[in-house]
């Protein structure tokens, strides 16, 4: 076991920032800093509390319920955890996050590329998502030791390159605490701490097979150290970005968004610098989406289905709907999830907070604060 704990909290950390680390992690920070300028400073730091910090307190929660998502939502009544769970797991399956991510990756090879078809893109990205996905046993393995450090190699390569190249950062008229409330609501995008309550679940499912029957709960400090490894990553990513933006981001014609790390790129380092975008994208998006389909897919076989339709067929099905989801494009799926995330995230946020309350000093209430949390999110959402 000993062996374990110092030879897999390295991959497993660097695995779980790649699982986090998709299309609005590349998005979200970028446009965070573009609409930032001086003051970005004030708004990464939003950011990094709801888009990195809050996740891992979201992982050691879930640690603290020994990654049982049945457990930790549970304590909302068996129907509403399930319900909210099932919520939760659908938005970062194929209604949210992995068609995000794939749409991602089509805007971006089209920055570079021509000719492509969106629908045989997202045709071919769920067939390749599909190929990964059936070999979960080594999808840690795979995520940790060969895609991660590529792809952290070619986001250091994307900043270093704008933070050394000329720039003018524009001012911004808002005040620092509107831009960090806006930082923080930013953060929301990211949906990191969607994916924690499930991510760590499968993570600590795969470290305890590893840990063959033995008592020794060494696994738990994994998990804990792997996510605080991949915590300072993201935070760093997304420090990285938001200065790119604020530095290059002013006066760019794009048609969206999702356009914008492309049109940077162009910006400091010319056409020739399409193909690193196209890696990085694919990259990022491939493996996030490749981590996201996997836990629906389980969450939806094990405890929807019951297990009586075999796990390849439940992937297929939910890469189909993904596939159809896909063609409604980054910011037509933005815009679905983007009241979504407003409304919940919040009363997640409590909900988070007194599951660690509960485990740590037995502090059991729980139902009414989230349910008046969730009320006060709607009203404010319809409000402002």
């Amino acid at each position: 076991m000993k062996k374990i704990v110092h030879s897999e909290a390295l991959p497993i950390g660097l695995a779980m920032f790649s699982m986090f680390f998709g299309a609005g992690n590349i998005i979200f920070p970028l446009v965070l800093g573009q609409y930032a300028g001086d003051k970005n400073f004030f708004a990464v730091l939003g950011m990094i509390l709801t888009a990195a910090l809050m996740p891992i307190i979201g992982v050691l929660a879930m640690i603290l319920f020994d990654g049982s998502y049945k457990n930790f939502f549970g304590r909302l009544g068996k129907a509403p955890g399930f319900i909210l769970a099932l919520i939760i797991i659908s938005l970062l399956g194929p209604l949210g996050s992995t068609p995000r991510c794939i749409a991602l990756s089509y805007t971006a090879l089209t920055s570079s590329f021509v000719n492509l078809s969106p629908t045989l893109f997202s045709a071919a990205s769920c067939a390749i998502i599909f190929l990964f996905s059936i070999r979960r046993n080594q999808l840690l393995s795979l995520l940790g030791w060969v895609l991660t450090p590529l792809l952290l190699v070619s986001l250091t390569a994307i900043i270093l390159i704008g933070l050394f190249t000329p720039s003018e950062v524009h001012h911004v008229e808002a005040s620092k605490t509107a831009v960090f409330l806006h930082g923080l609501k930013e953060g929301y995008n990211t949906m990191d701490l969607l994916a924690a309550f499930f991510f760590s679940s499968t993570i600590l499912t795969i470290l305890k097979m590893r840990s063959q029957g033995s008592e020794d709960k060494n696994y738990l400090s994994i998990a804990w150290r792997a996510s605080l490894l991949g915590a300072v990553l993201l935070a760093a990513v997304y420090i990285g970005f938001s200065y790119l933006a604020s530095f290059h981001g002013n006066h760019l014609d794009i048609a969206g968004q999702e356009a914008l790390l492309g049109a940077i790129i162009l910006k400091i380092a010319g056409a020739k610098a399409g193909f690193l975008v196209c890696v990085t994208i694919a990259l990022a998006c491939l493996t996030t989406a490749i981590a996201l389909i996997c836990s629906f897919a389980d969450f939806f076989q094990k405890e929807v289905l019951q297990e009586k339709v075999s796990y390849p067929y439940v992937l297929l099905g939910a890469l189909i709907l993904t596939f159809c989801v896909s063609t409604f494009e980054f910011s037509g799926i933005s815009a679905f999830l983007a009241p979504i995330l407003e409304i919940t995230y919040p009363g997640l946020i409590v909900l988070t907070f007194l599951n660690i309350a509960y485990r740590i000093k037995e502090f059991k209430p729980i139902k009414a604060p989230v349910c008046i949390v969730f009320a006060l999110s709607f009203l404010a959402y319809k409000l402002f």
